[in-house]
This record gives C-alpha cells, structure tokens and sequence, in this order.
C-alpha cells in the first residue's frame, strides 16, 4: 500500500490521493442529489471504493448529524446524570443535554442544519466562566473517554487493505475551551484568569492522554487532535502556554506504540509550522494554500522537519474556481510537480472539507487528474 510507505517514512511509487467526501456525500443523500452513477453506494467507504481512491480517513465511522467527529471513544462522566432531548425545528434536528450533579447544573445546544448538511453548537456549555468555574472544574475533573475496540475493529475490517481508518477521536486544552465556552470568550478567559485556565488544561489534558494511550496500546495506528488549528484561534503563544505539554506527550505516546499522531488544521498555519513540527507532531490533516490558507504547500514542506507528513491541496477555492477539466488538469499537474520532492511526505487531499455544492463532474476531474499525473517524476 502505498500510503503505508509514506507513514513509514519511505517513497511511495506513486502520488497518494485521500479526498475527504462526508459532509458531501451525506448531503447528497440527505437532499437525494445522488448521481445516478453513484447511486448504489451506501457509504462513504463505497464511494471511495468506487473513486478507486486511497483511503485515509477518520470519517467512515463518524455520523455528522451527532458531532463534528468521533464515534470510537465512549465519553464517560462520573457523578453527573446526562439528560438528552431529540427536537425537530422544521428540518433541522436539535440536541439539547443537561448535565446534571449535586453541584449544580450545565448545559448546551446542538442543531444539525438540513439545508447545509452541518451541525452548528447553538448553546454553549458554558456562559459564564466566573459563576460555572467550579462546576466546570467537577464536570472536567469526571470526564474521561474510553476506547472502544470493537467500534474500531467494525471501521477497520470495513476499510480492509485498502486503507487507514484514523481515530480522529481527541483535542487540545485549548480546543476543549472553544468547545465548551466558545472562542471568544475562550481568550476573554485565557486574559482575565490565565491560573484558573491552567488548572482547567491540567485536568482536560490527563484525561484525553489517558485515552490516548489506551487506543494505541490496542493497536491503532494513526490518530488525529480534531483542532482546527488556526493562528486565528491557536496563536502561537497560546500553544506554546495551553497546548505544547498535551502535543508532546501524545506524539510521545503515539511514537512509543508505533502509531501517528495528526492535528487537524484548518484556515492559516503558517506561523505555528515549525513550533508544532518541534512537538514531535507527525503530520497536519488539511492545509490549504492561500487565500483560505496563508501558506503554499512546499513552503509548509520546508517550514517542518523531513518526515512530516501534510495532507490538504484541493480547498473550496479549488473545487469552485477551477471550472473546467483543463484547469484542474493544469493545477494538479504543476502541484504535483511542485510537490515531486516531499512525494514521501504528503498526501494529496481535501483541504478540511469538500463543499456540498462541489459538482460530481468536478470531483470525477480530481480523480481523473490524480490518475493521469500520480506517476510524474
């Protein structure tokens, strides 16, 4: 398999091609847009399989409506009651969770929009860092994952010898803090009361490392921190104070078992390239070149140490102005002339996501360019 050679630090014979096809594929079959060509896959996994693609991928087991990944690793909170309640708003489907101790109180809002085929977070866990402290404390201090084998056994017989399922299960402190408070007042915390901040990254931190290393002791091979790692949200500063500590030991503990340790990136990287490749980090899931990203492919390549692995090359700019096969013909030929050198290290890819509007004929031509140019030398 040629994907296993770059993951082995070796040259594969060829360019790799994992697209990333959920967010589309799930609403191709929500809004029944399914290409009559297409139309006997069931799954995301058939659809690659029918692209003839390589499969690397932490969607194939994940179900978009329920969260924005996961699906291996069972949360587990102790001395809190989780309420759930299911509600339709037309066509979108929200999901409202009470958490509930002697302490008090927490909870948040979840809305999958149809139209968009997206989930949206419509209430955060919390609202106000000053009154919740405590209570968020707890609810960190009692929150664990575990892994569950057999969930990832199911995705990795499904994906055979084809490809890579990724456990892209895990996050950062400081993707914890978006996720709970929102990143605004995720940095109007981190300003006012860097000590609480520290004591809240301390507690997040030991439980996804915890979990971390039971998944690769159990045989995973690559896994992925679900980040969203942009210098708009995760300056550098503010990496190096709240998340290099959990960067480092994963890549540790991913490194001591033989596994991979990915961040998913999002939006601009340029100025955290070489501080996360100093972490030990093994690769970025998903860089995108100007103008959604602020870095080229190859510069990202010399910005990181020889073995990093980068993932991305075809962005929402791609899929919506390149309108012809010659012009996607054209970009994926000088591409991956620009890219002959790192060949052993990227992984020609979706940047983050494909539009739901993105044509057929249009991921077809990305398929088709890949397997005209994949064996330039």
């Amino acid at each position: 398999m040629e994907l296993e050679k770059i993951l082995l630090h070796e040259k594969p014979s060829r360019f790799v091609y994992a697209p990333n096809y959920w967010q589309w594929f799930k609403h191709q079959v929500s809004h029944n847009k399914v290409p009559d060509e297409i139309s006997h896959c069931n799954t995301l996994l058939d659809l690659y399989n029918y692209l003839g693609v390589d499969v690397f991928s932490r969607n194939i087991y994940s179900d978009p409506e329920k969260y924005w990944f996961g699906g291996i690793c069972d949360e587990v909170l102790d001395d809190f009651e989780i309420f759930e309640r299911k509600t339709l708003s037309g066509k979108d489907k929200i999901i409202s969770r009470e958490y509930r101790t002697s302490r008090g109180i927490l909870d948040e809002k979840l809305t999958y929009i149809f139209n968009e085929s997206t989930l949206v977070q419509t209430k955060f866990l919390i609202t106000d860092y000053v009154k919740d402290f405590e209570l968020f404390s707890h609810f960190l201090a009692n929150r664990r994952w575990e892994f569950n084998s057999e969930k990832f056994n199911n995705a990795s017989r499904s994906a055979g010898d084809k490809g890579i399922p990724i456990a892209g299960e895990f996050f950062s402190p400081l993707k914890m803090l978006h996720f709970t408070m929102g990143p605004v007042n995720s940095v109007y915390f981190l300003m006012e009361y860097p000590e609480k901040a520290r004591e809240l990254v301390v507690l997040h931190e030991k439980a996804q490392l915890r979990c971390i290393e039971q998944t690769v002791k159990s045989g995973v091979r690559v896994i992925m921190s679900m980040d969203n790692l942009d210098t708009m949200f995760h300056p550098p500063d503010y990496v190096q104070e709240y998340s290099s500590s959990y960067y480092k030991e994963a890549s540790k503990l991913c490194r001591s078992y033989g596994a991979k340790f990915f961040i998913h990136a999002c939006g601009q990287q340029k100025d955290n390239l070489k501080l996360i490749s100093s972490y030990g980090v093994d690769g970025l899931e998903g860089v995108a070149s100007p103008p959604l990203g602020d870095v080229m492919l190859d510069e990202a390549m010399r910005d990181t140490r020889d073995g990093f692995i980068i993932t991305g090359g075809i962005s929402a700019m791609e899929t919506r102005n390149l309108k012809s096969r010659d012009d996607i013909f054209d970009y994926v030929e000088k591409l991956f002339r620009k890219m002959l050198p790192y060949k052993n290290r990227f992984i020609f890819s979706s940047s983050c996501n494909t539009a739901i509007d993105t044509s057929w004929e249009t991921i077809k031509n990305f398929r088709d360019a890949w397997l005209e140019f994949r064996d330039i030398k």
